[in-house]
C-alpha cells in the first residue's frame, strides 16, 4: 500500500519521494488546526515527577466544561484512537460503520461491516459508529438524524458511538450533552485537531459512568502525560483563543473554497478544517502539488478525491495557487 494513501501527515515519505521539491514544504494532508495553541511553548512542564492525579481531574473537568457535559463522564486518553481501539474490547458486536470514514473505525471490532449509506440503520443493534463531522468529506450529520439512530439503536439494546474529533469548531453538532448513564452512546473528541498539537496525543471518552469507568481501569493510574495535562487544561481553559478559532477558521476555509472554484474544483463539507475536492485530475493535481512540496491527501480507495488542509499563512495559500496554476 502506498504510505501516501494510508493516512495524513507522511511528510517524511513525502519528502524521500519528491526529493527535488523546492524546500520549505507545506503539510496539507492533515486536518489539523495550522494554528496551534499558543501557549504550549511556555508551559513550565516537571517532566520529573509521575502526573497527579489531582491535575488529571482538573484537565477532564476544564474539558467537560468544552464540552458541554458532567465530568463524571469524561475520561482523559492518550488520543482518540486507543480509546476507540480499547472499545472493541469493552462492546458486543455486531459493529457497523459510516464509510468513507477513519481507517481505524473499520478495524475496531471484528467482522465490522461499512453501511451503504449515513441513513442506513443496523438491524441487529451492535454498535453504529459515525463521525460527525466526517472524515475525509467534511459532512455533517444534523441532531435529530444522529438522535433517531440512538433511539433505534437502544430499541434493539444496541449502542451509537460518535466520533467527534473535528466538533470543537462547532459545538453545535456535538451530541455530547445527550450522554447520560441511562443511554447508549458514546463520544470522543480529539484535543489535538482544533488546538493543533496533534503530537500531544491527548483524547477523551464521553460516556455512561460505568464504562468510563471500565476505561479508566484499562488505562491504569497515568493514562496521559504531564505535558498533556497541563497543555490541555490550559488550553480548554482559554476561552478567548476558542472563540477566536470558531471565526477564523471558517473564513480561512471560505478563502479556501473561493481558490477552488477559480480552478473550477468543486469542494466538499462543511469542517473548516479541511476540504475534500472531487475531480478525475486528482492524481495529477496530487503529483503537482507535491513536486511544488505541497502535501496533500490522496485515496486508494478513489483516485477522484483529494482531501487539502486549511493553509496556514497568506504565503502558503499564495504558493496552493500558484502551484495550481502551474498545471
Amino acid at each position: 500500500m502506498n504510505p501516501l494513501t494510508f493516512h495524513g501527515g507522511q511528510l517524511s515519505e513525502a519528502k524521500a519521494r519528491y526529493a527535488a521539491a523546492p524546500e520549505p514544504w507545506i503539510d496539507l494532508s492533515t486536518g489539523i488546526n495550522p494554528h496551534a495553541w499558543p501557549g504550549a511553548d511556555s508551559m513550565d512542564i516537571d517532566w520529573r515527577r509521575l502526573p497527579e492525579e489531582r491535575d488529571l481531574r482538573d484537565l477532564e473537568r476544564a474539558a467537560a466544561r468544552h464540552f458541554g457535559v458532567d465530568p463524571v463522564h469524561v475520561a482523559a486518553l492518550p488520543g482518540t484512537e486507543i480509546g476507540l481501539r480499547l472499545l472493541g474490547r469493552l462492546l458486543p458486536g455486531p459493529a457497523r460503520y459510516g464509510w468513507p470514514a477513519y481507517r481505524t473505525h473499520a478495524e475496531i471490532f471484528p467482522d465490522a461491516r461499512p453501511l451503504a449509506s449515513a441513513d442506513e440503520t443496523p438491524a441487529s443493534g451492535g454498535i453504529l459508529l459515525l463521525a460527525n463531522p466526517n472524515n475525509p468529506d467534511g459532512i455533517e450529520h444534523d441532531a435529530a438524524t444522529l438522535l433517531a439512530h440512538l433511539d433505534r439503536q437502544e430499541a434493539l439494546h444496541g449502542w451509537l458511538v460518535i466520533d467527534e474529533a473535528f466538533a470543537d469548531a462547532d459545538p453545535g453538532i456535538s451530541l455530547a450533552a445527550h450522554v447520560a448513564d441511562d443511554r447508549k452512546l458514546l463520544i470522543f473528541r480529539s484535543f489535538g485537531k482544533y488546538f493543533g498539537l496533534a503530537g500531544l496525543r491527548l483524547g477523551f471518552i464521553i460516556g455512561p459512568v460505568s464504562l468510563v469507568a471500565q476505561i479508566r481501569t484499562l488505562l491504569g493510574s497515568w493514562p496521559v502525560s504531564a505535558a498533556a495535562i497541563a497543555i490541555g487544561t490550559a488550553a480548554y481553559r482559554d476561552e478567548a483563543w476558542i472563540a477566536t478559532m470558531r471565526e477564523q477558521l471558517p473564513a480561512e476555509a471560505a478563502a479556501l473554497d473561493a481558490l477552488f472554484d477559480s480552478y473550477g474544483l468543486r469542494s466538499a463539507g462543511k469542517c473548516p478544517l479541511f476540504r475534500l475536492i472531487e475531480t478525475g485530475e486528482a492524481g495529477a493535481i496530487f503529483e503537482r502539488l507535491a513536486a511544488q512540496a505541497i502535501l496533500t491527501r490522496p485515496f486508494d480507495y478513489n483516485p477522484r478525491w483529494l482531501r487539502i488542509g486549511l493553509p496556514g499563512t497568506v504565503e502558503a495559500r499564495l504558493r496552493l495557487d500558484r502551484a495550481l496554476a502551474h498545471g
